[in-house]
C-alpha cells in the first residue's frame, strides 16, 4: 500500500515555488494596501534569491553526479528544468504586477521616476545627494582591467556602464559600478508637494550622474545596464582538526562569497558586445542559468519601501496587546509560580520575554540563566539582558547556533561579544544544529533549586517577533522546566542524552513520537472511538510521516492541517488522503508556530515546539516539543486554530485539482484569521 502512495508526493522544490506564488498573490490582491503589495514583491524576490542560493545550488551539484538509479521525478536535471519553467512564468506575473502597482501608486500621488523624468529642481537635489552622500561609496571597476570574477558580490546589483565618444576619437570603454544599497537606502525621496511624492532608485541616481564619474576620461555618452549574480551559498567546512570550529566557519563564509554562480540576470537591453565581455570576465557560459530581465533587479529592497503617503496605503496599526495574565509592574517569576502563561506574538508583546530576563538578571535568588540563540535582532535587548545578568554575578550560559543559515557571520560576532562579557558560550555540536528555542532560569528557593522555563516556537528576536506569528510558553511546572535544564546539560555533555519523560526531543524521540501518536489515532478509529488530528507547521516534507498520515486518512482519521510553506503531501485524493484537509495562510504576518493537537479518544493532547516535520528537523537537529497542560491556554490554542480553519480570505487550498486556490467556506461571513485573532485577544484584554 505504501508503494502505491509514493506517486502522491509533490517535489519539495516545486512545492516551495508554490509557496512563493502565494506570496506573489499577496502582491496581486487588491484588498492588500498598495504599499504593502510592493513590499510583498520584495519578500517574493528575497525568497527566490535564497531559493537559488541554496536549493538550486544543491540541485546543480547533484546534477553533476551519476544519479542513474533515480526515478525521473527525482532526477535533479528534470527538477531544475521544471523549476526554470515555473520561475519564468512567475517572473512574467511579477513584472506585470510591478507595473500595475506603479500605476496605482501614481493614482495615490506617489511617483517612482527615473533619471529622465526629473524636474530641474529635482535634478539639482539628486546632484547634491550624489556629491554629499553617495559619491564616497562608488568605486568603479574598469572592465578591461577586471581580473577576479569572484569580486562580483553575491546578490548585489551592478551597473554595467558603456562609455562612448560622439566624436569617435576614443575607443569605447566599459566599467562596472556596484549600487551601494547596503550603505544607503535604495530609495531617494525627492522634493515634491503635500499631495505628490517622488521617489528615485539609487540605480537611476548613478545613471543621472555618470558624466560626473567618467567624463574625466573624455567620454560624453553613457549608458548603464543592470546585472546581478547569485552564488552557491553552501558552506564547505574544512575538516582540519587543528582549527577551531569558529575558524572553519569564518573561512567557509569567505568561500561562500566566492561560490559558483547559480544565476546571472541582466538587463535585456544590454548591447550584445558588452554582455559577451561581462560573461567572459565572470566566466559565465550560455550553459549557466542566465536570464534577461528588466531595468531593475534586487526587488528585495522593496521590503523597505518608504513609508510615505496617506495611512490607508499601509496596513492598519496592530500595536502589541497587553497580556491579560501579566499586570504592569508585577514579577513575571511570581506570576509563573501561580500558573503557566503563553505569549502569542505579534498579537502580544515580546517585551515580556525581555522583562523575564531582566528580572532574572537582578533577582538575588537567581543563580543561573541558560538560553539558546538561533537568530538575534541586530540591536538586541535580549543580549543586553544576558550581559547585565553576567555583570550581576549570575552564571550565564548561551548555546549560540553558529550555523544559522545567512546569520553565521552575525552569530560569530555575537559569540565574541557575549564571551567578552563573561557569558559561557557552548560551541556548536558537529553534525547537528540546535534549533530549539529555550530559556531556563535556576533560582534558589528553600535550599533547593527551582527552574523557570520558556519554550518557544520562534526565535528570541524582538525584530522578527513583530511580524512572525509564534507561541511561547512560560512555565514553572517542574516536570517540564527541569527537563529544559536537562536539554542544556545535553548540549554541554554532547554525547550523553538524558531521559525525557515530558519533553519530546529530536533527534532522539520526535519522529517515533509522531508515528506513535498517529498510530494511536488509527487504533482508536478502528475501535470505533473518536479520532482526529490538527497539525500546524511551516513545512511538511518527511515522506515516512506523510505515508503514516495517508495510512491514518485511510483508516478514517480526520486530519486538518495548516501548512504555511512546503507540503509534499497531496490532500483530498480518494483512497489516499480523502480525510485530509490542508490550508495554507499567507497574510500580513508570517505564520511560524508549530502546534499539534491529537484527539486521543477525547483526552486531547496539545503540543507546541520548534520542529517542522522534515528529515533535517527530525534526524539532524536538536528540537524540543512540549506538552501544553494548562486548560485555559489549551482553549486559547483551540480557539486560534478554529479561527484559522475557518479563514475564507487568506487561506489557500492545494489538491490534485490544482494549487493555491483561495478557499471559500459555506459561511457567508468573511473570516480573515490574523485580523480575527487580533480582535480575539483584544476582547480578552477588555474582559479582564
Amino acid at each position: 500500500m505504501a508503494k502505491q502512495w509514493d506517486k502522491y508526493f509533490i517535489n519539495r522544490e516545486i512545492s516551495w515555488l508554490h509557496f512563493n506564488a502565494r506570496v506573489l498573490q499577496e502582491a496581486i490582491d487588491p484588498a492588500v494596501p498598495v504599499i504593502e503589495r510592493i513590499k510583498f514583491l520584495g519578500i517574493f524576490s528575497n525568497n527566490r534569491d535564497e531559493f537559488f542560493r541554496v536549493r538550486v545550488a544543491s540541485l546543480n551539484r547533484l546534477a553533476k553526479l551519476d544519479k542513474s538509479y533515480l526515478d525521473d521525478k527525482d532526477d535533479p536535471k528534470k527538477i531544475l528544468s521544471d523549476i526554470f519553467e515555473i520561475v519564468a512564468e512567475q517572473e512574467t506575473v511579477f513584472t506585470e504586477t510591478y507595473f500595475k502597482i506603479k500605476k496605482e501608486l501614481k493614482k495615490k500621488g506617489i511617483f517612482i521616476v527615473d533619471e529622465k523624468q526629473l524636474s530641474e529642481e529635482q535634478g539639482r537635489f539628486v546632484k547634491h545627494f550624489y556629491q554629499e552622500e553617495m559619491r564616497q561609496y562608488l568605486f568603479p571597476i574598469m572592465l578591461e582591467n577586471f581580473q577576479k570574477n569572484t569580486s562580483i558580490k553575491d546578490g548585489s546589483i551592478y551597473l554595467a556602464v558603456e562609455m562612448t565618444s560622439s566624436t569617435k576619437d576614443l575607443k569605447d570603454n566599459y566599467a562596472l559600478i556596484k549600487v551601494p544599497q547596503r550603505s544607503l537606502s535604495r530609495f531617494l525621496i525627492l522634493p515634491g508637494t503635500e499631495n505628490k511624492h517622488f521617489i528615485i532608485l539609487l540605480d537611476d541616481v548613478i545613471r543621472y550622474c555618470l558624466a560626473d564619474i567618467f567624463s574625466i576620461f573624455g567620454y560624453d555618452t553613457f549608458n548603464a545596464y543592470t546585472i546581478k549574480i547569485t552564488r552557491d551559498a553552501e558552506l564547505d567546512i574544512d575538516e582540519d582538526i587543528s582549527k577551531s570550529f569558529l575558524e572553519k566557519m569564518s573561512e567557509s563564509l569567505k568561500q561562500r562569497k566566492r561560490g559558483a554562480p547559480v544565476r546571472f540576470v541582466y538587463d535585456r537591453d544590454i548591447p550584445q558586445k558588452l554582455l559577451a565581455k561581462i560573461m567572459k570576465k565572470l566566466k559565465i557560459s550560455a550553459d549557466d542559468n542566465m536570464r534577461s530581465g528588466g531595468r531593475y533587479h534586487n526587488f528585495k529592497d522593496f521590503m523597505a519601501f518608504p513609508e510615505i503617503g496617506p495611512k490607508e496605503l499601509r496596513y492598519p496599526d496592530f500595536p502589541p496587546l497587553p497580556h491579560k495574565d501579566i499586570p504592569e509592574n508585577k514579577s513575571i517569576i511570581g506570576l509563573m509560580k501561580e500558573k503557566d502563561i503563553m505569549l502569542h506574538y505579534p498579537y502580544q508583546s515580546f517585551k515580556y520575554i525581555i522583562d523575564f530576563l531582566r528580572e532574572a538578571s537582578i533577582d538575588p535568588q537567581v543563580t543561573e540563566i541558560k538560553m539558546t540563540f538561533y537568530r538575534a535582532a541586530r540591536y538586541s535587548n535580549v543580549v543586553n539582558a544576558l550581559v547585565n545578568a553576567a555583570r550581576n554575578g549570575k552564571k550565564v550560559t548561551v548555546f549560540l547556533e553558529i550555523q544559522a543559515r545567512f546569520d553565521e557571520e552575525a552569530n560569530i560576532i555575537l559569540a565574541g561579544k557575549l564571551h567578552d562579557e563573561g557569558v559561557k558560550i557552548i560551541p556548536t555540536i558537529p553534525g547537528y544544529k540546535v534549533h530549539s528555542k529555550l530559556i531556563c532560569v535556576k533560582r534558589r528557593e528553600d535550599d533547593k533549586d527551582v527552574f523557570y522555563a520558556n519554550i518557544s516556537t520562534g526565535n528570541f528576536n524582538e525584530s522578527t517577533a513583530k511580524v512572525y506569528a509564534d507561541d511561547s510558553l512560560l512555565t514553572a511546572n517542574q516536570h517540564i522546566a527541569a527537563e529544559v535544564d536537562k536539554v542544556f546539560r545535553l548540549f554541554e555533555t554532547r554525547y550523553m542524552p538524558p531521559v525525557f519523560n515530558h519533553l519530546i526531543v529530536s533527534p532522539f524521540h520526535l519522529r517515533n513520537w509522531i508515528i506513535k501518536r498517529l498510530d494511536n489515532e488509527i487504533k482508536n478509529k478502528k475501535e470505533g472511538k473518536d479520532a482526529w488530528v490538527i497539525i500546524k507547521l511551516n513545512n511538511l516534507v518527511d515522506r515516512k510521516i506523510v505515508r503514516k498520515l495517508y495510512q491514518a486518512s485511510n483508516a478514517g482519521v480526520k486530519i486538518q492541517m495548516i501548512i504555511r510553506g512546503i507540503c509534499v503531501l497531496v490532500p483530498g485524493v480518494k483512497g489516499v488522503s480523502e480525510n485530509i484537509e490542508m490550508i495554507s495562510i499567507v497574510d500580513r504576518f508570517l505564520e511560524h508556530s508549530r502546534v499539534f493537537v491529537f484527539c486521543n479518544n477525547n483526552d486531547n493532547g496539545y503540543f507546541i515546539g520548534s520542529a517542522d516535520w522534515m528529515p533535517r528537523n527530525l534526524d539532524h537537529r536538536i528540537e524540543v516539543v512540549t506538552p501544553v497542560l494548562d486548560e485555559n491556554i489549551r482553549k486559547e490554542i483551540w480557539d486560534m486554530l478554529q479561527i484559522q480553519l475557518k479563514d475564507n480570505c487568506k487561506a489557500r487550498i492545494s489538491d490534485e485539482k490544482g494549487v493555491n486556490r483561495y478557499r471559500k467556506t459555506k459561511s457567508g461571513k468573511k473570516v480573515r484569521s490574523q485580523f480575527e485573532t487580533y480582535e480575539y485577544f483584544k476582547k480578552m484584554v477588555k474582559s479582564v
